[in-house]
Order: structure tokens, then C-alpha cells, then sequence
């Protein structure tokens, strides 16, 4: 799974020099905070898509026991919380949509990769018993579908951003 970004980068490095050459860092300041309010609608839509996400089971064979989870911790809530925005606009600049791994606990690290894989398949230990195993299902690929959406819009609020700031400095 891979972070999601908006870039011009030519026209927002020369648009950069420009805002410093001229000392304008309310500019610069509003031009960021555009960019970001152009991708907090994708990253809103994100989490609910991680929130709401079919997570299916195999139905339990004869004789099975089941019973309540081990943790009180919600999966999908957790993941939800960890997408995070970042906008830059020096070095490699644009805005930058992303799961903050480092956020999620140790255990749930590699979880939405897994979750996003081509087969949707997370495989896992039985309450934690490494000799047995589960699968669930989730919506394959649902990270790339949900950022396919939003990227003619974002794209093009980019776009008038920097004709706004461009038009401001001339």
C-alpha cells in the first residue's frame, strides 16, 4: 500500500522560490493550509471507507467452539485513526495522504497492507493460539479505489491554488 500524493512538483518548487523571494509567508502559510483543506476530504473519506469495511469469516465448522474476543481494541476504528495528512512545500512538495504506521500498535503494523492486498485475505492466529489458524475477507484493494475517486478533484484544487498564489505575486 503506498501513501497518496498531489504533485506539481516544477510549478510548487518555482512557486516556493518565488513566495520566499518576496517575503510573503501569509502566502505561503494560505497556501499550504489550501492544499491540506484539498486533501482532508480524502483522508475523511478514507477512514470512513476503513471504518466501514466487510470484514467476512468462515462459518464455524460443527462442533467448533467460539466465543468473545480477547480484546476490547476495534480493528478497523484503530487503522481509521492512524491516516494522517502532510503537506510540504520544499524538497518534494505536495500533499501527502497516509496510514502512520508508527501510530498503530506493534501487533497491527503490517495489518492495513494485508488488508488492502490483491486478495483481500487476512490470515491469522486463533485468539493467539499459533498452532491454529483463521481467515477473514475483506474489499480487496480498497485504498486505491477510494483514492482514484477523489484524485480529479484534488488534482484540480491544487491547480487553482497555485493559479491563485501565482496570480497574487504578479
Amino acid at each position: 500500500m503506498r501513501s497518496v500524493q498531489i504533485l506539481g512538483t516544477g510549478q510548487l518548487l518555482e512557486l516556493q522560490r518565488r513566495l520566499r523571494a518576496a517575503g510573503h509567508e501569509n502566502i505561503r502559510s494560505s497556501m499550504q493550509r489550501r492544499i491540506r483543506r484539498a486533501a482532508e476530504p480524502l483522508r475523511n473519506d478514507m477512514r470512513d471507507t476503513i471504518r466501514s469495511l466487510p470484514i467476512r469469516a468462515e462459518p464455524r465448522k460443527p462442533g467448533k467452539r467460539g466465543g468473545p474476543s480477547p480484546t476490547t481494541r476495534p480493528l478497523r476504528a484503530t487503522i481509521a485513526g492512524a491516516v494522517r495528512i502532510s503537506v510540504r512545500t520544499t524538497g518534494s512538495p505536495g500533499a501527502r495522504v497516509w496510514i502512520d504506521r508508527a501510530s498503530l500498535p506493534a501487533d497491527l503494523r503490517d495489518m492495513p497492507g494485508t488488508m488492502n492486498s490483491s486478495d483481500g485475505r487476512i490470515r491469522h492466529p486463533v485468539f493467539g493460539n499459533r498452532r491454529r489458524w483463521a481467515n477473514q475477507w475483506t474489499t480487496p484493494m480498497w485504498w486505491e479505489k477510494t483514492v482514484r475517486s477523489h484524485t480529479p478533484r484534488m488534482t484540480a484544487e491544487v491547480a487553482r491554488v497555485l493559479d491563485d498564489v501565482r496570480n497574487r505575486l504578479t
